[in-house]
């Protein structure tokens, strides 16, 4: 039986994640995904208060780490600047939980009761984001609209990352950028390849 706490936790997230495949969320136990771990049920509960949260383990991390980075951030860059620094510090996250997330999103997209705990959790997140910004002087509704965009051009980059190929930073700042050029393309429609990459290349440089 493993003893590391940190390692039960991820013996737990790979059997759930396991049954939830097989069997489906709904159907599955917190009992079935212990047996599957190798501890006991009432060892399950001492990590997670339900099976919804063993899909959402991290997220309290995810939230932690970047409105701290927010909050540490250059004074002198803007909201859509600094949400996009914040990201960038987490990337890695993202990478090393790669071929946990991908499964992930596919449980989730099946169960109706994990949407509306994802959706929670992003609205949590978009909340902590949009307060981290308040902390630096940004205006309240503005600071809201942000964090929301940002958690959108996240998410974008993201799905675009699992989907297809490149790094996830290049996705991270295709999308902030076309988020930023939107304001400018008009009915020209998205901005021209040139200019794109020259754009892409001026935040990459900024970051290094």
């Amino acid at each position: 039986m493993p003893r590391n706490s940190s390692e039960v936790r991820r013996r737990l997230q790979l059997a759930a994640l396991e049954l939830f495949q097989e069997a489906g969320y709904e159907a599955t136990t917190a009992a079935q995904i212990a047996g599957r771990a190798g501890v006991t049920e009432r060892t399950f509960f001492r990590h997670f208060s339900d099976k919804r949260e063993v899909l959402f383990d991290g997220e309290a991390l995810l939230s932690e780490a970047l409105t701290r980075t927010i909050r540490s951030t250059a004074p002198e860059l803007g909201p859509w600047d600094t949400l996009f620094h914040a990201f960038q510090s987490v990337e890695q996250l993202f990478i090393d939980n790669r071929a946990f997330s991908e499964p992930r999103l596919r449980v989730i997209a099946a169960s109706p009761a994990l949407q509306e705990r994802a959706h929670a959790k992003e609205r949590s997140l978009t909340l902590a984001l949009a307060s981290a910004l308040l902390e630096r002087g940004v205006d309240n509704s503005l600071a809201v609209l942000a964090a929301q965009m940002g958690m959108a051009a996240l998410a974008h980059a993201f799905m675009s990352w699992i989907a297809g190929s490149g790094s996830l930073h290049q996705h991270l700042v295709l999308a902030f950028d076309q988020v930023r050029d939107l304001s400018s393309s008009g009915l020209q429609g998205a901005q021209s390849a040139p200019a794109a990459t020259k754009s892409r290349k001026r935040r990459e440089a900024s970051c290094d």
